[in-house]
Order: structure tokens, then sequence, then C-alpha cells
């Protein structure tokens, strides 16, 4: 990871959990940082804690990404401040627990802007000068949910079975410049996802959550390493991958089982 050292990274969704975990570790190897999410205060916060600490330039920039307007602010910030972006970490996201049909619609559209239409987005606005430099990387933040159908939590699965196939089709089209692109899957991790999302509390999968820190350290090796995709924790990936050997609907059927929420529950 020394090769981002004095280089700027733009971490999304860095206000809290993985995206924080990943601006610390990013920190600590020297690389400077561009951080944007909606809540100014907390970047900030965060911004003055890891240039003071680690001695290296931070720069802050709030902005909706559920706007086009504010992925394109994101862009015209760093533009306008001279900055080469060589590491663009699509982390934001967020997921609503519950079923669907009683999700609110906005809500749901606005998952599907920041998971999907603002990683495709910002890739591309950034990608042309990796390019031309042949020289840069991409972490896309995805999901162990990436591999399956996931009820009551539908739609964000399939947004986040979008970010993997997007960054493993997008990685092999990068080689010949030079450029990584690499999904990091992690599985439950400690952050605000399932507070925000409402899931509190499903079952034994709660208890096994790794730290961000961890999760942050895994997918940026896997990206150094020129990985097109990781999955964080040996469970979670014996989890994805086993199940491969299963018909799709049984799949769905016990993770219906799993994530049902308990008023929908019957003995």
């Amino acid at each position: 990871m020394q090769a981002w050292e004095g280089k700027w990274a733009l971490v999304t969704g860095a206000s809290a959990g993985i995206g924080a975990a990943l601006a610390r570790e990013l920190a600590g190897q020297g690389t400077h940082l561009v951080l944007t999410a909606r809540r100014k205060e907390r970047l900030e916060r965060l911004a003055q804690e890891l240039a003071a600490k680690h001695k290296i330039k931070t720069e802050v920039v709030a902005a909706d990404l559920t706007q086009s307007s504010g992925r394109e602010r994101v862009v015209a910030f760093t533009q306008g401040k001279g900055i080469e972006v060589e590491l663009l970490i699509n982390n934001a996201g967020f997921g609503a627990y519950g079923e669907f049909a009683g999700t609110q619609t906005q809500k749901l559209l606005d998952m599907v802007e920041v998971n999907c239409a603002a990683v495709v987005h910002l890739t591309r606005l950034y990608l042309p000068e990796m390019m031309r430099r042949r020289r840069g990387d991409v972490l896309i933040v995805a999901s162990t949910a990436s591999f399956q159908g996931v009820p009551y939590l539908s739609t964000y699965a399939a947004t986040k079975g979008f970010d993997l196939l997007f960054a493993e089709g997008l990685a092999e089209e990068m080689k010949a410049y030079g450029v990584r692109v690499c999904a990091l899957c992690p599985g439950s991790t400690e952050s605000e996802f399932q507070e925000v999302a409402g899931q509190t509390n499903v079952g034994a999968s709660m208890r096994r959550r790794e730290t961000a820190e961890k999760v942050a350290r895994t997918g940026l090796r896997a990206l150094a390493a020129g990985k097109h995709y990781v999955i964080s924790g040996l469970g979670n990936y014996l989890g994805a991958h086993s199940q491969r050997l299963v018909p799709r609907g049984v799949v769905t059927h016990f993770a219906a089982k799993m994530f049902r929420p308990a008023s929908k529950r019957t003995s």
C-alpha cells in the first residue's frame, strides 16, 4: 500500500464506518485525502485529526451523491484544487431492511443512485485521466450480498451485485492501461449500516461482525495486489462460494428465513 504514499485518494462516504476506516488506513501510509459525504462536520473532524496525526494534506467536500450535481460538485472541487486523484474509493452506500412494498419509494430510488449511479458516474469522470497517465486505482465497495438475492434486503443486494459485476468487467478492461480495479465484498461489519437500514437484529450474522478497520485493510491490500475482487473474512468467503453448489432458489429460501423481520415470523 506504500504505492499511494504522497498521492491523493478520494474516499466517498468517508464520515463513518468502512469509509472512515479506509481514510485512516491510507493516512497511516502517507496518502493525501479528499473526503466526501453529506455530513460536513464529521468530515472536517476526521480530516483535521488525520492531518495532525500523519502530517498529510486533507480536503473536505460535502456532497449529496443521490444527485448527479453532487457527483459533479466533487469532481469540480478536485479539479479546482489541481488535485490528481490516483485512488478513487467508491464506498458510499446504504441499505433498507424490510419488505420491498413497505419501503419508501424515494429511499429505494436514492439507494440505486448512491450504490450504482454514483459509482458509475464518478468512475467515468475520473478514469480517463488515470488511463491517460497509465496509472491509477479504483476500489468499489460491494458486499457479500452481491452473490445472491437477499429477501428483505432485495434492492440493496441487487445494487451490490451490480457493483461487483461492474468492477470485475472494468478491471479486465483497464489492464491494458495500467489501472487497477477491485471490488471489496465485506459481510456484516461494525458500522452504521444496520442502523441506517433499520436492521436491528437478524440473528447470528450480527454477532460475527468484522471491524471496519479489518475490512479496510483487506480491500486495500487486495487492490494493491491486483485482485479483481476480495471477500473479507474466511467465513464470508466460504459462505459466498459454497452457494454455487446449491440451487439459487434454495439459497434465497434460507436467506428469507434468516432475514425475515420478527413481525413476519411464525412458529
